[in-house]
């Protein structure tokens, strides 16, 4: 399954979800949407990080598929464009990494020397993210989507409090009286929060 099947993303036209799935999906429905309705308002969301994205939409279809396939890939990669050591070629950025005595002492008996045991190390912990860890993200998420299309709604700013406090209740009460497609979606990308039963500080 490549990434272009994999990442989810949701399309609101005004208040109302227009198509919500793949991002090939997504992205022709709004093409065509706004072929029959120029003037149409539209926002796309990734679903991963609740940010707003914006799409090239001109050519064929072929061609429009052609550039989400580059969009997903570049998305995903390391940013290979900071200036310093490394193999940039291969998408490897060098920085600086303060650790204490001992941390360097475990990092020079593993396989591979110290790089390759912090890669591994990282890709393990993305792999299997915390509870409090996706907690985190679902806040961000659900920040980024609220505060991009539900800025003008009541209780915005009330509710983005009780978002940040892990306040379920209050949150799920405050939004109660928004559009129904807007709050749904909100409540779905912060379910992440409730599960953890934690309290960010």
């Amino acid at each position: 399954m490549t990434a272009l099947t994999m990442l989810s993303y949701t399309a609101f036209e005004d208040h109302k979800i227009l198509a919500a799935g793949r991002l090939e999906e997504v992205v022709l429905k709004v093409r065509r949407r706004l072929k029959a309705s120029p003037s149409a308002s539209i926002l796309v969301f990734s679903d991963s990080t609740g940010k707003l994205m914006d799409f090239d939409l001109r050519g064929s279809e072929a061609e429009l598929i052609d550039r989400l396939k580059i969009f997903v890939s570049t998305e995903e990669q390391s940013p290979a464009s900071v200036c310093g050591p490394g193999r940039p070629k291969l998408g490897v950025v060098a920085r600086e990494v303060s650790l204490l005595p001992r941390h360097w002492e475990w990092l020079a008996t593993q396989s591979g020397g110290a790089s390759a045991a912090l890669r591994r190390l990282i890709e393990e912990a993305r792999k299997r993210p915390s509870e409090r860890e996706l907690g985190r993200q679902a806040q961000e998420r659900t920040y980024k989507f609220m505060t991009a299309i539900a800025g003008d709604l009541c209780n915005y700013e009330e509710a983005l409090r009780a978002l940040y406090a892990s306040d379920k209740k209050r949150f799920q009460n405050l939004i109660r009286e928004w559009p129904e497609d807007i709050r749904e979606h909100s409540k779905k990308l912060a379910m992440p929060i409730w599960k953890t039963g934690e309290q960010e500080p």
